[in-house]
């Protein structure tokens, strides 16, 4: 019978494997000698982007996925799903950054201010800086209850992406509408399960007063 150590092992490597699975379909494009289309350091952006982007919703559900299915083991690949997504997200920014803009910074810091699609992208990543950095066990012992509060960012920075996915998108609004959908649905759940632990908590109390 396999323990619960084990089983976890299991589980972590497999979301290794999915996660990595984008780096691996840009490898294979560029040793079948795609390059990326005529327009790279765009195709590179939006790769990495939606990239970052479903696996931070991926990240949003398995909470869900662990009430709904009493799968406990979900939320021990939590955090490893949600450092894979700031790994994306950073990917991104960087190529913006190097390969867009050539760390132009007085162009970038015009385009963060005077472009909204851009304000609201980097503010999505800006959210996600705090929860990489306390991702730790030992942030986790030190925050206490106040970590929890903390990745609650995940949402804002989620609803942040999904925006900001919309506005790069000139007429295919396909992909973000789905993204979109997928949100509400989480933060949907979220809300219904915040409101019934609220009523019961209610019904508690008011015995006592009676």
């Amino acid at each position: 019978m396999m323990t619960t150590r084990n089983r976890v092992r299991l589980l972590k490597a497999g979301v290794w494997l999915l996660c990595l699975v984008p780096v691996g379909r840009l490898a294979w494009r560029l040793l079948l000698g795609d390059r990326l289309g005529v327009n790279p350091i765009e195709e590179a952006e939006h790769w990495s982007g939606l990239s970052a982007l479903v696996i931070l919703l991926a990240t949003l559900a398995v909470t869900p996925l662990r009430r709904l299915s009493g799968w406990n083991d979900l939320q021990k690949v939590r955090r490893l799903v949600g450092l894979f997504a700031f790994f994306y997200a950073f990917v991104h920014f960087g190529i913006y950054l190097g390969l867009d803009q050539f760390f132009g910074w007085s162009y970038i810091l015009e385009d963060i201010a005077e472009r909204p699609y851009i304000t609201v992208g980097f503010t999505a990543f800006v959210l996600l800086i705090p929860l990489a950095v306390t991702s730790t066990k030992g942030w986790i012992r030190r925050l206490g209850r106040r970590w929890i509060t903390l990745h609650r960012l995940a949402y804002a920075s989620g609803v942040l992406g999904v925006l900001h996915y919309l506005w790069i998108q000139k007429a295919d609004f396909r992909r973000p509408a789905i993204a979109g959908a997928v949100l509400v649905v989480l933060l949907g759940m979220r809300v219904w399960w915040a409101v019934r632990k609220r009523r019961g908590r209610l019904a508690e109390v008011r015995p006592l007063r009676s």
